[in-house]
C-alpha cells in the first residue's frame, strides 16, 4: 500500500469544522447565490466540452429504477401499469400507461441532491437556516435551481484501475494524494469547470457478491476522506457524480457521520449526485483510451424538491 492509499487518522469534530470554514464558498457569488459550484462552469468550458465529442458514442450513467427491497434498498420504487392496449373502446390508436412512485433518495437510486438537502450546525450553504425548509418543502436552494442541466468536461477519476483491483472494499477511503495518482496514471487533470466522475467499484461488487446493508448498521461503503475534499476546492470542480454517495462509512471524523455530503454542498455548494452506474462508462473510457468526454445531466424541474432522479449521460 502507497503513503497515499493509508488511511489517514480520525480527526476531532473542531478540526473538521476548521476544513469546513477552509473550504467554504458563502458570500463567493452573492449572499444570495443559490447555484454554488455550478457558477464555474462558463460558456467557454461548454464550448470546449462539446469539442469532446468525437465518435458519438454515448452512455448511460444511471442504475435501473429499481423496484426489489434488499439489504440497501428499504424503500423501493413502485411500478405499475395502468392501462393496457385491450382497454380502449374509442378507437385507433390504443395507448398503453404506466405509473412510476419512488423516493428521490436512498442508496439505490441514480439521483442528484438540492443544496437545501444537507445542513450541517443548522445552516444550509451561504448560511441560509435549516428552517427554511419546512413539511411544505424548501424555500430556497430547491432542485429546480438546475433545471437547465448540469453540462460540461467529465473526467473519471478510477480508483480500483489504480490500485489493480475490482473494487474499493466498504469502509476503505480514498486520499488527497491518491486522487492525484489516479490523474497521473490516466493522464487527465481535474480543471475549472470540470464536473468529476469517482468510481470506487460499488456497483460492480454489488452484481458479483449481492447487496448489502451499505450504512452504519452493515458494512459500509467506500469514499472518500476529508482531506480529498481540498483538491476539489482547489480546482474549481463544478460537480461530483460518484458511483456510490462519496462517503466513507464509518467516517473518520469524530460526531459527523457524513462529513464529505457536509463538506461538498453545505460549505462549497457543490452540485453533487449519488449512486451513478459506471461500469459501462469504464468500459468504454478503455476501449477510447480516454477519460474526458462531455456530461450532460438534467434533473426534473420538481419545485420545492430536495433533489431529483436523472439519466446523466457521458458522450465521446
Amino acid at each position: 500500500m502507497s503513503s497515499s492509499q493509508t488511511a489517514p487518522g480520525r480527526i476531532s469534530r473542531a478540526e473538521f469544522d476548521r476544513l469546513f470554514q477552509e473550504l467554504s464558498n458563502w458570500g463567493r457569488w452573492g449572499t444570495d447565490d443559490e447555484r454554488g459550484t455550478l457558477n464555474y462552469i462558463l460558456p467557454e468550458h461548454l464550448r470546449a466540452a462539446a469539442a469532446l465529442v468525437r465518435t458519438g458514442r454515448s452512455v448511460s450513467l444511471s442504475l435501473p429504477i429499481n423496484t426489489v427491497a434488499g439489504p440497501d434498498n428499504s424503500r423501493p420504487a413502485v411500478h405499475y401499469m395502468v392501462q393496457l392496449h385491450d382497454n380502449s373502446d374509442r378507437g385507433e390508436p390504443h395507448f398503453a400507461g404506466d405509473y412510476l412512485a419512488s423516493e428521490i433518495h436512498g442508496n439505490c437510486r441514480t439521483h442528484i441532491d438540492a443544496l437545501c438537502h444537507i445542513a450541517y450546525n443548522g445552516q444550509l450553504y451561504n448560511g441560509k437556516p435549516a428552517s427554511s425548509l419546512t413539511s411544505h418543502g424548501p424555500s430556497v436552494q430547491d432542485i429546480a435551481i438546475y433545471a437547465h442541466g448540469i453540462v460540461g468536461r467529465g473526467v473519471l477519476l478510477d480508483i480500483p484501475r489504480l490500485r489493480g483491483i475490482k473494487w474499493v472494499e466498504p469502509g476503505e477511503g480514498v486520499s488527497y494524494g491518491e486522487l492525484l495518482e489516479a490523474e497521473a496514471a490516466q493522464g487527465v487533470r481535474l480543471g475549472a469547470g470540470d464536473i468529476l466522475l469517482f468510481r470506487t467499484g460499488h456497483h460492480r461488487r454489488r452484481q458479483e457478491m449481492g447487496p448489502w446493508d451499505n450504512g452504519y448498521s452493515g458494512e459500509g461503503r467506500a469514499g472518500l476522506y476529508p482531506d480529498a475534499v481540498r483538491l476539489l476546492h482547489e480546482r474549481k470542480v463544478a460537480a461530483f457524480l460518484p458511483d456510490g454517495d462519496g462517503e466513507t462509512v464509518p467516517s473518520n471524523v469524530d460526531g459527523v457521520a457524513h462529513p464529505i455530503h457536509a463538506l461538498q454542498i453545505t460549505a462549497m455548494g457543490m452540485a453533487c449526485a449519488d449512486n451513478l452506474q459506471l461500469e459501462d462508462l469504464v468500459e468504454v473510457c478503455e476501449s477510447e483510451r480516454r477519460w474526458e468526454f462531455l456530461v450532460v445531466a438534467a434533473p426534473l424541474r420538481i419545485p420545492r424538491g430536495t433533489g431529483s432522479l436523472m439519466n446523466p449521460l457521458a458522450i465521446f
